[in-house]
């Protein structure tokens, strides 16, 4: 759904499809600063059009990185425009052996800002209100709105299991068992496993999960989010990527977390274990969370790219894309602490697995960290630029913040980007890396 549709869901309507699907629950939705979902459940009796203004009490101190103890009363107020029925099997434990006891809760959700209690101001550290707050930086920056897509990567195991004796332990170097039918040490499908490195774009039977990331894109349409594709990516042992349509800033981030919890719900169901770890397998590719972007400005009633100059030679972009370039460039190592917050982040930050580790962009490179996609020319609609180093263990709602921010400070002081690079920056001396001013990531 367009933000235009969604914003037409008011809390009446709210009332009255509850009412009419027999609705029983209600799941308050809402990340921490880190990015972990939380969720309270509530009666749907108890939601009322009070309940859209007056909200649910949240305990912050118990929550990472809210508030202290001596401050912690805050308040859920649900956002109706993110209402959906979910699947009957959302929220269910899935255990094959007592399928006939699982109970299917007839549910549904919606994402919820968080108050301050008793003064009722917006809680700083909620990650919608920050995102919400970018969303009108932009605008007093003279752009109209601006355009994100996320490319999601996460892995699919059969079972990760504690076993430093295991043979996929001692393979890979890891204190776990990654079993996967996919991979090269594993005991099921042995004709058709996936070497390392070697999974990109690779077909069935080796893929095993097309049903899969079929089942993920067809349940998040319920949520209105659209999939523009799905494949197999680089690694072994089940890496899969989805990419989804692109969106506004806000609703970027809600669809991403949306995305995050309907694989993990999926998996479940399925009797697998859906990973976002960045570097599950030391020797293999790792996953990311490649973020593209696009500011947008508004004249004669028409929206335009303002990253698009049909006139520029080399990757028609124009001089406000330049600027930004310039500022995710300058502020490319800062933003590492936002978009890369965890060990296994900087265990994928490592040359040799594709992953952006210099400070550089180009047109068609994915060799470098700011990437200019450009499959087709003259097709305004699509001019972007991918950000590359952000992973799925990211805040999303941050990491979209953070690199706005570093975009608007490389245009607010026209920051002019070193020349493109259009070599391949991994096969590049440290000597021939000075002389085209590279610097490493993430440090």
């Amino acid at each position: 759904m367009s933000k235009e549709q969604l914003s037409k869901i008011t809390a009446k309507k709210v009332l009255e499809k509850i009412k009419k699907s027999h609705i029983k629950w209600i799941r308050l939705q809402f990340c921490n600063p880190f990015g972990l979902l939380h969720q309270l459940s509530v009666p749907s009796e108890e939601i009322t059009k009070e309940s859209f203004v007056k909200g649910f009490p949240l305990d912050g101190s118990s929550i990472l990185g809210c508030s202290p103890i001596n401050e912690s009363d805050l308040l859920l107020i649900p956002d109706p425009s993110t209402f959906t029925i979910l699947p009957d099997y959302f929220d269910t434990y899935h255990d094959n052996e007592n399928a006939k006891n699982q109970y299917s809760s007839k549910a549904a959700r919606m994402l919820a800002d968080i108050q301050v209690g008793f003064s009722g101001k917006r809680f700083s550290r909620d990650s919608r209100f920050i995102a919400q707050k970018a969303e009108k930086l932009l605008q007093k920056n003279g752009f109209s709105t601006s355009r994100w897509a996320a490319e999601v990567e996460f892995f699919i195991f059969d079972k990760l299991i504690s076993d430093v004796n295991s043979k996929s332990s001692k393979k890979n170097n890891v204190p776990s068992s990654i079993e996967s039918r996919e991979a090269p040490w594993g005991t099921q499908n042995l004709e058709n496993t996936i070497p390392l490195k070697r999974g990109y774009y690779i077909g069935s039977p080796s893929d095993t999960l097309i049903d899969f990331r079929d089942e993920v894109s067809d349940t998040l349409k319920i949520f209105g989010i659209n999939v523009i594709a799905h494949h197999h990516e680089v690694a072994t042992a089940g890496q899969s990527e989805i990419v989804l349509a692109h969106y506004g800033l806000l609703q970027t981030a809600d669809n991403v977390v949306t995305v995050m919890k309907t694989i993990k719900e999926i998996a479940a169901r399925r009797g697998r274990i859906a990973s976002f770890n960045p570097k599950p397998i030391p020797n293999d590719n790792g996953s990311a969370l490649h973020i593209n972007q696009s500011l947008w400005k508004s004249k004669n009633n028409k929206k335009i790219n303002a990253f698009y100059d049909p006139n520029e030679k080399y990757a028609e972009l124009s001089q406000i894309a330049f600027y930004y370039i310039g500022g995710l460039l300058e502020h490319a190592k800062a933003l590492c602490a936002i978009t890369n917050p965890t060990l296994n982040s900087y265990r994928r930050l490592v040359p040799g697995y594709e992953a952006p580790t210099n400070v550089a962009w180009g047109k068609m490179n994915r060799s470098v960290c700011a990437r200019v996609p450009a499959h087709h020319k003259k097709m305004p609609s699509s001019k972007r630029i991918e950000y590359r180093p952000p992973d799925p263990t990211s805040n999303i709602y941050l990491d979209e913040t953070a690199i706005l921010l570093a975009g608007l400070d490389g245009i607010r002081k026209k920051i002019q980007p070193p020349d493109p690079v259009d070599v391949d920056t991994y096969k590049l001396s440290e000597r021939e890396k000075r002389k085209y001013g590279i610097k490493s990531l993430p440090t």
